[in-house]
């Protein structure tokens, strides 16, 4: 009874949870039946409680079927906070060492993943209340700190310290505490390439200038 009532406990904080961070959420009813994303955090529920009784195989059909199911991939081995959302939550990623604090918003097209073949803790974790844009890639060991933001399209290759938004590919510190710490925001990233090519241009035509220069030198002297 005592098992059943943790369940129903559970279920009822997760609901909450969408409710609360979800405008569209409407009813009850509709949440259990049509949030794939709160489907694929319950199905990581019984996956980590497998997987943490050694019981790998099982663990692993368990997530493989919310996959199928959400197409959201959650490794077994993932510790997932309380009141998770991953909202939308198609193609969304998360890794076996990833850890994801609680009260966290995730959007569809995220990673929580690794940077190569490495051993041990090899994925990032999220702290509490940290919201991450859609399509955005954490890769490596490192923490994002509480209430921390992560820009949509986002790739952070660092930590990111608490309370912070983090911008661009690589991302970039744009905020702390609310206050701005450089000019970058996610609408207007700069394009490395044009700035690229800005920069040869300027070179070129300062080099025709010296060059003209030079021929109209030559020319007096004749």
């Amino acid at each position: 009874m005592d098992f059943l009532n943790k369940i129903v406990r559970l279920v009822q904080e997760e609901v909450q949870s969408v409710k609360e961070k979800d405008p569209a959420a409407k009813t009850t009813l509709e949440i259990l039946v049509n949030y794939s994303g709160l489907h694929a955090v319950l199905f990581h529920r019984v996956a980590h409680w497998l997987y943490e009784r050694k019981l790998f195989f099982l663990a692993r059909i368990v997530s493989q079927v919310s996959r199928f199911i959400t197409g959201i991939e959650i490794h077994p081995g993932a510790k997932i906070g309380k009141g998770l959302l991953i909202d939308h939550g198609s193609g969304v990623v998360i890794g076996e060492t990833a850890e994801v604090g609680d009260n966290c918003l995730i959007y569809q097209g995220v990673t929580l993943g690794g940077t190569g073949k490495e051993r041990g803790k090899r994925h990032p974790t999220l702290g509490n209340n940290v919201m991450v844009g859609a399509g955005a890639r954490i890769l490596g060991p490192f923490k994002v700190g509480d209430n921390a933001k992560i820009a949509a399209n986002a790739v952070v290759l660092e930590e990111v310290p608490p309370n912070a938004t983090a911008v661009g590919v690589p991302a970039k510190i744009v905020r702390i505490e609310g206050k701005r710490v450089q000019d970058l925001d996610q609408v207007h990233i700069p394009d490395p390439i044009s700035q690229e090519l800005r920069s040869q241009r300027a070179k070129i035509e300062k080099l025709e200038a010296e060059l003209e220069r030079l021929k109209a030198t030559q020319g007096e002297d004749k």
